[in-house]
């Protein structure tokens, strides 16, 4: 059956910044001395995957990784209405304790968008933030559950896109003119229609080579060329993908590997 969109708020003029662009295990990884790990080039060197979405009076961030303290303060964010996420692995949910610092500044919890697998691992893996506990110091989390329906977080309309890792679901998004998808290597043809429209597609493009749960780097430009999108930016990018800039001579012009603090106005 096609996809029938449903009515929505227009999007705003958005801002999005690449908080990291690298894999679970980042680039550098600990203990490689390929030629992508030792390379000087900062774009080169890739937090795990996060991105950041601005309107004029929302902020939002799509996954909180291990690295989201240090993300966050090098991309001088002040304030944040919420986390959008998209799955319970740790290089996605591993940074929800410093979360502290939003909740001391605006005196409430911070919230937290997520479907039923995802909030059983923040549960599991923060069962210190769900007690009854008043100490301070522990992170004060909201649970908004969220399911195939597009929501509203403050003026940005988030459309939830079922793919799959490996046996994992896990959700993509539509964000006005922008689809973004990590972590994936499978996208049913009625998931997929939920994109077209996107001028811009942030996809991961984990390596070369075949892999059991992430696209290659030709599957995505294959998507990408399937949905006719004007740019297509590779993230979730694994030392094994090569150097960045050898990388992108490869590439048609309308592709291009993400780098962590790139800024596209959507």
């Amino acid at each position: 059956m096609p996809y029938t969109p449903l009515k929505l708020p227009a999007c705003p003029p958005l801002k999005i910044t690449f908080l990291g662009t690298g894999t679970s295990s980042g680039v550098p990884m600990i203990g490689c001395n390929c030629p992508v790990c030792v390379s000087k080039n900062k774009h080169d060197q890739r937090l795990r995957t996060s991105l950041l979405i601005q309107s004029a009076s929302t902020t939002v961030v799509i996954d909180a990784t291990p690295d989201f303290r240090y993300q966050m303060l090098r991309a001088n964010v002040k304030t944040l209405d919420a986390i959008v996420f998209t799955h319970p692995h740790k290089d996605h949910i591993g940074g929800l304790d410093d979360v502290r610092a939003y909740n001391y500044f605006s005196n409430k919890p911070m919230p937290l968008y997520a479907n039923a697998l995802t909030q059983k691992g923040i549960k599991n893996d923060f069962h210190y933030a769900f007690t009854n506990n008043t100490l301070l110091g522990l992170p004060k989390l909201q649970m908004v559950p969220i399911g195939n329906a597009p929501f509203m977080v403050g003026n940005i309309p988030f459309v939830p896109i079922n793919v799959l890792h490996y046996k994992m679901p896990v959700l993509g998004f539509k964000v006005g003119k922008l689809a973004y998808i990590t972590d994936a290597n499978f996208i049913a043809p009625t998931e997929l229609q939920k994109c077209e429209g996107a001028e811009i597609l942030v996809i991961n493009t984990l390596r070369n080579e075949k892999h059991l749960s992430h696209f290659t780097l030709a599957e995505a430009v294959a998507i990408g060329q399937q949905l006719k999108v004007k740019k297509m930016y590779g993230t979730h990018i694994s030392h094994q993908l090569g150097k960045h800039v050898a990388v992108n001579k490869t590439l048609p012009k309308w592709c291009t590997l993400a780098y962590d603090c790139l800024c596209v106005n959507v």
